[in-house]
């Protein structure tokens, strides 16, 4: 496969640029004698090339056709931001420490999900670096960071990237996210890459002036969709596919998070994915380590995770919305949106048996069938969670489940996850009751793009009935109203050793396989799960209390309650074991664990 960029080989430093279209194309050096230009050369396939004796850290520019100075649409550093040169770097020499790092199956991942500017006061990579030790102690072994590829300014989800290869300079740069993932290895924990390769954000993209890496075939919600399957296509899904491998040589990625992959528009005979994880999966037998991919999809497809002998594209796990809403909708009661599918408790039963809620049945929300089957995946192949960047951040008010639920309540839908038989991902902060909103926040220059922005953003909530207005994604106090707190009271610190426990009981239990009943009236679930001892959940989603009965084959002990007054609760109302058969009062919005033999 042809690569874009620069590589460092013995003492020089080598240029590739694709610009089928270009006439002429020169590389513009800057540094301390002034600027120097150099013609590059063409190949047969659009590539454009040369090499020089230079130093990292050099600046440069692309010059196109005479008059277009561009930075280097696989610049791997822009030290001054979207606008400005890009910086040679040379990343193979990093000092990496991780020679015996080998990551775990993915099936044990315990996510915790991170946006590197508002997790700490400082937002760089350096700080997160002193942080984490305390998500070891957590019980987290795997970090995921929202996009971290060079955007706009000096705010921003990421999702609005437009230097794929490039990491955030505002953050720290390349070299310090080596820094942040040898670190991280060192202390056992896996990390996790949010990438976007369903659209380039809008601000600074000058990639069409390249060659044709967008096609009029196809519209996403960000405009143009990427040409992965129209003329000239070959390159552009050479430019992603490299981007992913970029990450896992140069800064030892466990795993890419692909965003919104329902954005890829791709009707080839191979899709892009599927060729996408084929090349992963190449990278992985020759230099003999493990890497995953993760997809986000509100398609509901199994394609997307399913092996490529089952004509699947063969990534290796995806987001569960559906996990997400029917919990969401069954403790908020919110039905607007696309909460209006989900609201029983049997949405959440039918999600934990069998994947997918929505598994080609009707969804009002849509209007239209939705999905198709999951069934025989692995519970492993989805990713759970009650709160990400997502569901809080494209809130209109930026609300997380701590201003919209009770402290019971958001103590049940954490369990819910964590002990659920899909890998559990905890959104920052979540663990001790986070307050703080999290909006979204841009930082661009043109303050036309960001009234217009403003505006997209206030008309995706008509489908709510959210009450307020939005707050200006371009105000900087947008920004610092969505850093983190951190613990600050009492409560905090109950919850933060709440998520402990649960963790800590996840890694023992293990829980896999569900077979769930549920008592729609008395809003009460039964779960029980094949684990080494096998365990048996009781779930109430009722504001009150409530009396069950339960059949037990054998004696099971409590292992577990959300109610008791250690956790802040009520104080626990079961019974510390069974017999065949009891009559349970639980708390309002409770979790109760018991475990044993039949």
């Amino acid at each position: 496969m042809k690569w874009a960029g620069h590589t460092f080989t013995a003492g020089r430093c080598k240029f590739r640029l694709w610009a089928p279209l270009a006439k002429e194309v020169c590389l513009q050096i800057e540094d301390d004698r002034g600027i120097t230009r150099y013609p590059l050369y063409k190949n047969l396939y659009g590539y454009w090339q040369t090499s020089l004796a230079i130093n990292s850290k050099t600046r440069y520019f692309y010059i196109l056709d005479g008059k277009h100075k561009r930075a280097d649409p696989a610049s791997f550093w822009q030290p001054k931001g979207v606008f400005g040169p890009s910086a040679t770097v040379d990343l193979a020499n990093f000092g990496w420490e991780d020679r015996n790092w080998g990551v775990f199956p993915l099936k044990d991942f315990c996510i915790y999900e991170l946006h590197v500017g508002t997790f700490s006061r400082q937002g760089t990579f350096l700080a997160l670096i002193n942080q984490l030790g305390y998500l070891k102690e957590l019980g987290i072994n795997a970090i995921e960071l929202m996009p971290v590829s060079q955007f706009s300014g000096d705010r921003n989800w990421g999702y609005d990237g437009v230097f794929p290869f490039a990491v955030q300079n505002t953050y720290g740069g390349p070299e310090t996210l080596q820094q942040l993932v040898n670190a991280a290895h060192c202390r056992g924990l896996a990390v996790i890459l949010d990438v976007v390769y369903n659209h380039l954000g809008p601000e600074g993209n000058y990639f069409p002036q390249f060659g044709p890496y967008f096609t009029p075939a196809y519209r996403t919600a960000w405009g143009k969709a990427i040409n992965f399957d129209g003329p000239h296509s070959r390159e552009v899904r050479n430019f992603f596919i490299q981007n992913a491998l970029f990450w896992l040589k140069y800064f030892h990625v466990d795993a890419l998070r692909l965003d919104a992959v329902h954005g890829i528009f791709d009707f080839s005979a191979n899709h892009f994915l599927s060729e996408l994880a084929q090349a992963v999966r190449n990278y992985c037998l020759v230099h003999k380590k493990t890497h995953y991919l993760i997809a986000e999809s509100d398609l509901n497809d199994s394609t997307i995770i399913r092996e490529r002998d089952e004509r699947g594209y063969g990534l290796h796990a995806q987001w569960n919305d559906d996990y997400h809403h029917s919990i969401h909708a069954c403790i908020t009661k919110e039905k607007d949106g696309y909460y209006a599918d989900f609201g029983k408790l049997a949405h959440i039963k039918k999600t934990l048996e069998h994947g997918y809620c929505y598994d080609g049945t009707y969804s009002l929300y849509r209007k239209r069938l939705h999905g198709n089957s999951a069934r025989g995946l692995k519970n492993h192949k989805f990713i759970a969670f009650i709160q990400n960047h997502d569901q809080v951040g494209n809130r209109m008010l930026g609300e997380r489940l701590t201003s919209l639920a009770s402290f019971e309540a958001c103590k049940l839908a954490a369990a819910m996850v964590i002990l659920s038989p899909f890998i559990p991902l905890l959104f920052m902060g979540e663990e001790y009751g986070e307050t703080s909103p999290f909006f979204y926040f841009t930082s661009h220059r043109d303050k036309k793009l960001g009234q217009a922005i403003a505006r997209g953003r206030a008309k995706e909530f008509s489908s709510f009935r959210w009450k307020g207005s939005p707050p200006h994604p371009q105000h900087r106090k947008t920004f610092h109203r969505s850093k983190l707190k951190g613990p600050v009271s009492r409560q905090d610190q109950i919850m933060l050793d709440y998520y402990k426990a649960l963790i800590a009981l996840r890694k023992k239990m293990r829980p896999k396989n569900f077979k769930v009943e549920v008592n729609e009236e008395k809003k009460i679930l039964f779960m029980q799960a094949k684990t080494e001892p096998l365990m048996l959940a009781i779930a109430s989603f009722n504001p009150k209390q409530a009396e069950v009965f339960v059949n037990f084959p054998k004696t099971f002990k409590k292992a577990f309650c959300s109610s008791e007054q250690k956790w802040g609760g009520p104080g626990s109302s079961i019974p510390s074991s069974t017999g065949e058969k009891k009559a349970f009062n639980l708390k309002g919005y409770s979790y109760n664990l018991y475990t044993g033999v039949w």
